[in-house]
């Protein structure tokens, strides 16, 4: 008999009701009362076939402007004491430029030199007399603004979409405009929450009750046991930054959401000096200028690895994670327009689209019918899974559909009866050289399984190269490809196992008729 074992059957029924099930939600509306039955995840459409939310953002340049030239004005004055350059004066202008008196005339040569060895030539630096004065050079300044725009798109698309499933549109314009667009989004309350968080992290020493005076400032904090709003002093300049954290996660601690985080090397490093030296002592974990938590330091933190706890809920404390994961944005961004967006490829070319599909799918079951017969019916039973366990698939991980996605499930679809080909053909040859139906099935299955696993790899390094290194449909494309060719392994060759073993045990027959 087919060696099939239980255990094999199992996971057969298993997965296709996991496969109808996670692919009903994408099939029945959400307003169905089925759908309270069904999980909420579900296969979305692209812009291409449904449109979405077009949000039109604004960098606030200048915001990011004057907080670089304060933090650089402040960077040179402790690199000219650090290197016994007397400054008996220093201003930062409204205009950005920022002027160096030097003590001694002799000092002004080794100050302008101090400058050029640490920010090379970003700035030009003009002698007037007792004393010098920096204004950012235009060349610098505009290649530093191309760097933010494609810095502060990077971090809009791991916002939205970290995984990289949700094909959103996300384009410059002009100089400091970025068009975002989100296919499937109605209502973009969610999208403009995570956008209008810059989520700089720092961990800051508490200072007691002094005041904001003295490299120590006061910020918000909401008392966990009263609710009010309390102002905390904490020392100005933080010990940690978000920059050095690698990991974040959302987890749960004594019954209570927290964010459990992981510092790189050098985070680490400071984190374990900093916790040793103040034991005892509380620190402030700030984001975006608010005091999120203020634990005591117990016990030296070692290893880069610890938590955040506040008032958190689950989805408060998964929104901090996605934004500590993505990292901070460089600029402030302001929403100047918002609008919806209807399918970019029309009705026409989308109900065009639909009609290949179905017609590439319905010839390809038909061929398999007349060609193999009741082995051609399992197949394409085996194929309907295949697409099921696709859109489940696609849905466990809230992936959107494009056009060019339909076009690789249509693509998969066609290729995952080349197995069965390949093992029906196979099944056809051993009953030519004489063997009984029994041992021409499993022959065929056995001696093919390698030929399948081999073409199949192939498919799947190509799927994985052009998701790495492309980016729109393309992705789509590929990751459809991917999953429809996983899916194809399992049915093409475990589920039409598990059904003709099933039937030949049943029925016994002594001819196939393939």
């Amino acid at each position: 008999m087919l060696k099939v074992s239980y255990w094999r059957i199992t996971l057969c029924l298993i997965v296709m009701m996991i496969a109808l099930l996670f692919s009903a939600s994408t099939f029945v509306s959400a307003e169905s009362y089925w759908a309270s039955f069904l999980p909420s995840k579900r296969v979305n459409l692209g812009l291409d076939l449904r449109g979405g939310a077009s949000l039109l953002l604004e960098m606030q340049l200048e915001s990011y402007e004057r907080d670089a030239t304060d933090k650089l004005f402040n960077q040179i004055r402790v690199a000219a004491r650090s290197e016994k350059i007397i400054l008996k004066d220093s201003s930062l202008e409204a205009d950005g430029t920022i002027v160096l008196y030097p003590a001694e005339l002799d000092q002004i040569d080794a100050l302008i030199k101090s400058i050029r060895n640490t920010y090379g030539y970003s700035f030009d630096i003009k002698k007037n007399g007792s004393h010098i004065v920096l204004s950012k050079n235009e060349d610098a300044k505009k290649e530093q603004h191309k760097q933010l725009v494609s810095q502060t798109m990077e971090i809009i698309s791991r916002r939205i979409d970290e995984n990289g499933t949700r094909e959103i549109d996300i384009q410059r314009q002009g100089d400091n405009y970025i068009l975002l667009q989100v296919p499937g989004i109605e209502n973009p309350e969610q999208i403009k929450h995570l956008l209008g968080k810059t989520a700089k992290l720092g961990f800051h020493l508490v200072a007691g009750d002094a005041g904001a005076t003295g490299g120590v400032k006061l910020l918000p904090y909401e008392d966990e046991r009263s609710g009010k709003i309390i102002n905390i002093a904490v020392q100005s300049r933080p010990l940690i930054t978000g920059e050095m954290l690698v990991d974040a996660q959302a987890s749960v601690y004594n019954g209570m959401p927290v964010v459990n985080f992981k510092l790189n090397q050098l985070g680490a490093k400071i984190f374990a000096e900093a916790s040793s030296k103040n034991v005892g002592r509380a620190f402030a974990i700030v984001l975006d200028n608010v005091v999120i938590s203020a634990p005591v330091i117990k016990e030296p933190i070692l290893g880069g690895n610890s938590q955040i706890s506040g008032n958190f809920t689950i989805s408060s404390a998964n929104e901090l994670a996605l934004l500590l994961r993505a990292g901070a944005l460089p600029v402030p961004l302001q929403i100047v327009e918002e609008r919806s967006v209807g399918p970019s490829l029309g009705s026409d070319s989308i109900a065009a689209g639909a009609k290949a599909g179905i017609l590439g799918t319905s010839l390809v079951l038909i061929f398999m019918f007349l060609f193999y017969y009741w082995f051609g019916m399992v197949a394409n039973v085996a194929l309907v899974l295949n697409f099921f366990m696709i859109i489940a698939v696609l849905s466990i991980f809230d992936a959107t559909l494009t056009m060019a996605g339909i076009a690789g499930i249509v693509l998969t679809l066609g290729m995952a009866v080349d197995a069965n080909v390949l093992i029906f053909e196979r099944v056809r040859e051993e009953i030519a050289k004489g063997r009984s139906a029994l041992s021409a099935i499993e022959s065929g299955y056995e001696m093919a399984f390698a030929t399948i696993l081999d073409s199949n790899i192939t498919t799947i390094l190509v799927g994985v190269i052009l998701y790495a290194f492309a980016s729109g449909p393309v992705k789509g494309f590929a990751v459809t490809l991917v999953v429809g060719i996983l899916c194809s392994m399992f049915t093409a060759v475990t589920v039409t196992k598990v059904i003709i073993s099933l039937w030949f045990r049943k029925y016994k027959p002594t001819k196939l008729g393939i």
